[in-house]
């Protein structure tokens, strides 16, 4: 009884954040950060070992970490004496039983996707997961009188999710390693009004022969291409919107006018500038909310460009133009004057995919500092000549010499892995 009275409060806390949040000043917004992380250092980081030498500091005096050093100190950072060892036994064992329901010492255990090269290990609590449903639902859904039948295609599922079912909400998992075909039947037969999955997953839906007529279509997991957004959006006659999340926690979602904005009223984001003429930094996430596994002053591999128009929505909490990709997607090609010059991939997406409209499906890869692979759906000649023609523009308006084009075929498939259509593979 008392834990359920605890997981209620936990998620009446972040349902009633996330309403509050979206009519906070920038003042209100940046004083009610201070205050919460007073109370996070005091009550959650003197727990943890890693974070106990810091608790007296401001947060600009905690180090930056990125996955590889939180990683490593896992078993310190934690606040529960938690081993890494084993929950990753329990993450990874789940992950090969598709059963994703046991638990490590009452704490619910989950892999992230692993595209930076290694796995990402999350443990959340009960009153955690309560209280990111009360959040989630307070910022994504309305008020109903029926359920909202919400479907969710990922790579895994897990207790997080599956807490969001109850009086609100009728949730069920697609898993994707059945494919897109053989969840369609029970698609069909679930109607979603609400269809959640990866953009590029929510193409292959939507040129699929389903029946489902969802009211909302969120995109997740990775970046929303726009040839993707406009098959969507012509298919369901609706607008997608998209949520920001990962193993580092909820970071941002679409507003009311379809724009999406950092969550700054439960995570504090510091910018890391990449190129502050056009916008484009990385964030270094500080969730005030993670009291198993705290996340403090985080470095994430991820490209976002920043909008400093205000939205019509109201709302002061930081606009995102676009979430362009990871650190690691920025292709480096040598400058006419010999230096590297950083080549951002919305410059190579956008190239390629106005290139033709019969592109369904392509990647590019950077496999040496002149060399770069174009993998491409269908493979014909008028396709290549188009796309070299517009590289080498591209490439002439950057002031870089061209790299050597090598063209292959693609399958047109839907595989586990999240989508990145553009990679650097060689060193910098």
């Amino acid at each position: 009884m008392i834990n359920k009275v605890k997981r209620l409060l936990a998620f009446l806390k972040g349902y009633l954040l996330a309403k509050r949040g979206k009519h906070l000043s920038r003042e209100k917004i940046d004083k009610m950060q201070l205050k919460a992380f007073n109370a996070f250092r005091r009550n959650v980081l003197v727990k943890s070992s890693f974070y106990s030498l810091y608790s007296t500091d401001n947060l600009a005096q905690f180090p930056v970490i990125n996955k590889a050093i939180h990683m490593n100190n896992f078993d310190t950072i934690n606040t529960q004496e938690l081993v890494k060892k084993d929950a990753l036994n329990i993450a990874i064992q789940s992950e090969r039983s598709r059963n994703f329901k046991p638990e490590y010492k009452g704490f619910s255990v989950g892999l992230s996707s692993g595209t930076s090269g290694n796995r990402g290990l999350f443990v959340v609590s009960e009153q955690e997961q309560a209280q990111w449903v009360g959040y989630i639902i307070g910022k994504m859904l309305p008020l109903s009188i029926k359920k909202h039948r919400v479907a969710f295609f990922l790579r895994a599922n897990n207790n997080l999710y599956q807490s969001a079912n109850g009086l609100m909400i009728s949730f069920q998992f697609f898993d994707l390693i059945n494919g897109i075909s053989a969840n369609i039947d029970e698609l069909n037969n679930f109607s979603p009004t609400l269809l959640i999955a990866p953009g590029s997953v929510l193409r292959r839906i939507a040129q699929s022969p389903t029946r489902i007529s969802p009211s909302r279509v969120i995109a997740v997991a990775e970046v929303l291409e726009h040839e993707d957004r406009q098959i969507i959006e012509q298919r369901f006659n609706i607008k997608v919107e998209q949520i920001y999340q990962c193993t580092e926690g909820f970071l941002a979602a679409s507003c009311s006018a379809g724009n999406l904005h950092l969550n700054e009223d439960t995570c504090i984001i510091e910018k890391q500038w990449l190129d502050k003429s056009t916008g484009r930094f990385s964030p270094i996430v500080t969730d005030l909310r993670r009291t198993t596994q705290p996340v403090v002053r985080y470095l994430l591999d991820d490209v976002l460009i920043e909008d400093t128009t205000p939205c019509e929505c109201g709302s002061a909490m930081t606009r995102i133009k676009n979430i362009e990709g990871r650190c690691d997607d920025v292709l480096k090609f040598k400058g006419i004057t010999g230096a590297d010059v950083d080549v951002f991939s919305d410059y190579i997406r956008n190239t390629i995919i106005s290139s033709s409209d019969e592109i369904e499906h392509y990647k590019l890869t950077q496999t040496d500092k002149n060399k770069v692979l174009i993998e491409i759906h269908p493979l014909k000649p008028k396709i290549i000549n188009n796309i070299t023609q517009g590289l080498d523009n591209l490439c002439l308006r950057l002031s870089v010499i061209s790299p050597e084009y090598t063209f292959k075929a693609i399958p047109l498939k839907v595989g586990m892995e999240k989508q990145r259509r553009v990679v650097r593979l060689c060193n910098g």
